[in-house]
């Protein structure tokens, strides 16, 4: 398995670690790629990462048989829409995005018949910091990567995303979008979600900086994804709405429990709800192609 040209429309954190596992691997002839931001682009060939900066995702995907879509989901839209034209039948196409259900509707409205090109995909995989400079080989190693077959999608165009992502050394599995967006609402999106809500609350108090003065390894450990790219997450949380605020809701009835004990002074059941929590925690072992060091989930 080898492609004769990678065209990448995203050069940031994501596109550009799957190009360098690529050009490590030797799976590609020619990497090529499209960011809105010339600085980034020239960026991306500075660092070795793509052969050759374009000047739009039209002219990146041209002869391309390979295309990775390594944009913010709320420009997976017009990214579908600037490529249909120019993608070839057997042209591999996939993306990275968090979330699948908009995804795939993008998809649907803009790809037209060429939408059988298209495997959608989710890396589990990321840092805390963005942009093509934290790039790296390794990023998807070791790592799940979660494919979301549609209806169209031909065996053998699936069985060539499933060996990309495994010859950079992910572990890959299917799922349908529909369990894929819920699934993730429940154990990234929404803890992102509370990441962000309690380093909010705590810096809204007269006191916060002080109180952040004082924080230790518990506080670096649960606020680790409160540091995540704001853009990002937007439209993360913006376009799984429906599963996220299901997911609140659930929270919201954990967290009251909570605060009923405290307030009748129910030690004895304040003592059960944390040992609940305790023994799930305890038992729980990340899966194996989840396993990371540094990385945040997307």
């Amino acid at each position: 398995m080898k492609f004769q040209r990678l065209a990448l429309i995203g050069c940031g954190l994501m596109g550009g670690s799957f190009a360098l596992a690529l050009r490590e691997a030797g799976l590609v002839q020619t990497i090529v790629g499209f960011s809105p931001s010339d600085k980034t682009r020239q960026r991306a060939v500075e660092l070795n990462v793509i052969d050759q900066a374009c000047a739009s995702v039209a002219q990146a995907v041209q002869g391309a048989d390979l295309v990775l879509l390594a944009v913010p989901v709320g420009a997976m839209h017009s990214s579908f829409a600037a490529m249909r034209d120019v993608l070839q039948p057997n042209t591999l196409l996939m993306d990275v995005g968090s979330t699948k259900c908009d995804v795939i509707a993008a998809a649907l409205a803009t790809l037209g018949e060429r939408l059988s090109c298209f495997v959608p995909a989710h890396p589990i995989a990321g840092k805390e910091v963005a942009g093509i400079a934290h790039a790296e080989a390794s990023l998807y190693k070791a790592r799940r990567t979660i494919l979301t077959p549609l209806p169209k999608t031909g065996i053998h165009r699936l069985q060539a995303a499933h060996d990309v992502w495994a010859a950079i050394g992910s572990h890959v599995s299917t799922m349908t979008p529909e369990a894929h967006d819920a699934t993730f609402a429940a154990v990234s999106h929404l803890p992102h979600m509370l990441a962000f809500a309690a380093v909010n609350a705590l810096m809204s108090q007269p006191q916060g900086a002080a109180y952040l003065d004082m924080a230790g390894p518990g506080f670096r450990d649960f606020s680790r994804i409160a540091a995540s790219d704001a853009s990002v997450w937007r439209d993360i949380l913006s376009a799984n709405q429906t599963e996220v605020l299901a997911q609140v809701a659930h929270f919201r009835v954990a967290l009251d429990h909570f605060e009923a004990a405290l307030k009748q002074g129910d030690a004895a059941g304040l003592q059960q709800l944390i040992q609940q929590a305790s023994d799930v925690r305890s038992a729980w072992t990340l899966q194996a192609g989840n396993a990371c060091n540094k990385a945040s989930e997307n």
